[in-house]
């Protein structure tokens, strides 16, 4: 007789549900919830743990269709207890970053959106534009997302000609600074003309911009300039004055019509349909709209705690400058006091959240949710026109279902030298670059002025799919599972799309059939000439226009795996001849080159350095530094 030792939900033992509910202690914390595979399924947070979690298995407690759900399937309550309010705030934070549980609200990192990042951890503070938010080193500051991505670009170009900064992300000379520098829009960063802390304070003024506080930075410009005039110093006074002039262009246009321009608020509203939620955060400083962030979350919450859940992390890496003092929200936030109070420890000031329902402030947000209405509308519009196309291409390549994943590959060589591939992926008919990946053929007969591309992809595939290859000898059951088990598997493709022709696409067949993967695998090539889609075993391609959408989401495919692969072979191409000459010098292995290079910037510089100043780079040593000078100069 088989006994089960299958855990059972709390709901379902409810002696074993009260004897937890009464271990957990009326503290401020953060819960988890775990299911019967251990996995967490949703954290939250609460100033008074105990009742928190107990009113989730109360019968009269109104909960969601969501939450009705997850309660079902608690199998156990886990918690941490914290001394403060705010650092249970912090921590739940980190924990869903860290375990993503499906019961939470998620945001979406939207690439579409992009961020300023200004790099506080080096000497030299970089400022640029990116659409990756990447905490890898914690004094770097990240502002944003913002919506418009040209008026991003347009107010960092203004700050690089209203204060001097460094404009090159590497230097152009070696010994000397470039036209930048004579032209004052540089202070010669790269010849470090200028100390550490001067050029950290030029910095801190175009963070203030992208802070919101560029009426306090004109106040204090405006003081500096009077000063300098004071001082009868007028070349001085003529520069802050053109900064001056160049700060009020930016928010000229900017005004919203609010009785009390002196506070500086937020307002935050969203638009959701069956799927996602729009939400957009509108920074409001001095009367003066100057910032428009957004944010994307799954539907699967109420409107309110997908508010609480986007302002928590918008202002848990916000500077206490950047916290307002009133935030007007949409809807009333679940945990709306614990958030203000953590804020107003933060700020040292009272922060407010307020749900406008009338006048001025509730006129505000219903503007926020207009915007954020359109960002639906065009994301609903994005949407279907992906469906679209891949209904269209399971119609022309009678798939059994819409795909999901659809895999694109290509070779980019120069008569098979530094040949490489490319395999990119798009989920739902859009590009998903985290599963990008990049490969270097390894096949020896491909050499310079010898390429075989069929030889190539055969190669590139087989390394794709070796791990789910099944050998003919196992046995049937065996067989069975592995198969069940690769098509469970997220990262197994629907289509895979082959750039080229029959010849391509039959050396591409050959090898999945080595590895008996042909029959799980859907496998098409796209011709460049007449865009004719090719399947395997046929000699004709299939009857299709060039223009109908499922066609030209196969097109988008081809042409974004063109792309990756053609960029991959000019890095590797250009790495290649900077290490040329290096390659031939004993004892100078990749990584020592890597670091030559890194240091001295081009063969050229190390040809000029002298032994001292070949030694100074890491791993190179007095001796190895003689061979390198002796090599470049060998009279």
């Amino acid at each position: 007789m088989t006994i089960s030792t299958q855990i059972l939900p709390l709901v379902k033992e409810l002696e074993r549900l009260e004897n937890r509910l009464a271990e957990i202690p009326p503290e401020p914390g953060v819960y988890f919830m775990r299911d019967r595979s251990d996995r967490i399924i949703y954290i939250g947070k609460s100033r008074k743990l105990r009742s928190r979690v107990r009113s989730y298995f109360r019968d009269g407690y109104n909960k969601s269709e969501r939450i009705a759900t997850m309660v079902k399937l608690v199998t156990e309550i886990e918690f941490i207890v914290t001394d403060t309010e705010a650092e249970a705030l912090a921590l739940e934070a980190n924990l869903i970053k860290q375990h993503q549980p499906y019961f939470n609200v998620l945001l979406k990192d939207d690439k579409k959106y992009p961020y300023l990042c200004i790099t506080w951890s080096e000497d030299y503070p970089r400022i640029f534009i990116t659409r990756k938010r990447q905490f890898g080193k914690e004094k770097d500051k990240f502002y944003g997302p913002y919506t418009d991505a040209g008026l991003l670009r347009e107010i960092v170009r203004l700050c690089k000609r209203i204060f001097p900064q460094r404009q090159r992300p590497q230097p152009l000379f070696k010994d000397r600074p470039c036209l930048n520098f004579d032209l004052g829009r540089c202070p010669g960063v790269c010849q470090q003309m200028i100390s550490p802390e001067e050029y950290r304070k030029i910095v801190q003024k175009i963070a203030m911009v992208f802070q919101g506080r560029t009426q306090e930075l004109i106040d204090i410009l405006t003081q500096q300039m009077n000063a300098a005039a004071q001082d009868l110093n007028f070349e001085s006074a003529a520069r802050i004055r053109d900064q001056i002039s160049g700060l009020k262009s930016l928010t000229a246009d900017q005004k919203v019509s609010l009785p009390d321009d002196t506070v500086s608020r937020d307002a935050i509203a969203l638009a959701a349909d069956e799927q996602h939620a729009c939400i957009q955060l509108f920074q409001i400083r001095a009367g003066q709209l100057v910032g428009r962030l957004a944010f994307v979350a799954d539907t699967q919450a109420e409107p309110g705690a997908i508010l609480q859940r986007a302002l928590e992390e918008h202002y848990q890496t916000a500077d206490s400058v950047e916290i307002p003092t009133e935030i007007l929200v949409q809807h009333e936030l679940p945990d709306g006091e614990i958030l203000a109070d953590v804020l107003t420890q933060r700020k040292g000031k009272k922060v407010t959240i307020l749900t406008p329902l009338r006048q001025t402030k509730a006129e505000l947000i219903e503007m926020v949710e207009r915007n954020a209405q359109y960002e639906l509308q065009r994301m609903q519009k994005l949407g279907d026109r992906n469906h679209q196309a891949m209904q269209d291409l399971a119609a022309i390549l009678d798939l059994p279902d819409v795909p999901h994943r659809i895999e694109g590959y290509d070779i980019s060589h120069i008569q098979g030298s530094n040949a490489v591939a490319s395999q990119v992926v798009f989920i739902d008919g859009l590009p998903a670059k985290q599963h990008y990946r990049h490969y270097k053929i390894k096949n020896p007969t491909v050499t310079a002025g010898h390429s075989d591309d069929f030889a190539s992809l055969a190669e590139v595939i087989q390394r794709r799919f070796r791990k789910y290859g099944v050998e003919e000898s196992v046995a049937s059951d065996d067989s069975t599972n592995q198969q069940l088990s690769r098509l469970d598997n997220p990262d197994w493709p629907d289509l895979i799309m082959i750039d080229g022709g029959k010849g391509q696409l039959s050396s591409v067949v050959a090898v999945l059939q080595e590895m008996n993967l042909l029959e799980d695998l859907r496998v098409v090539s796209l011709a460049k000439q007449r865009e004719e889609i090719f399947l395997p075993g046929e000699s004709k391609p299939l009857t299709t226009d060039a223009e109908q959408p499922g066609v030209q989401l196969l097109r988008r495919l081809r042409d974004e795996a063109h792309r990756f692969a053609v960029s991959f072979h000019r890095q590797q191409r250009s790495d290649k001849l900077k290490r040329s000459r290096l390659d031939e010098i004993p004892g100078l292995g990749h990584h020592r080159q890597k670091q030559l290079l890194g240091h001295f910037r081009s063969v050229d510089y190390i040809r000029q350095a002298t032994t001292i100043q070949l030694a100074e780079v890491a791993g190179i040593g007095p001796r190895l530094a003689q061979e390198i000078y002796d090599y470049f100069h060998p009279s």
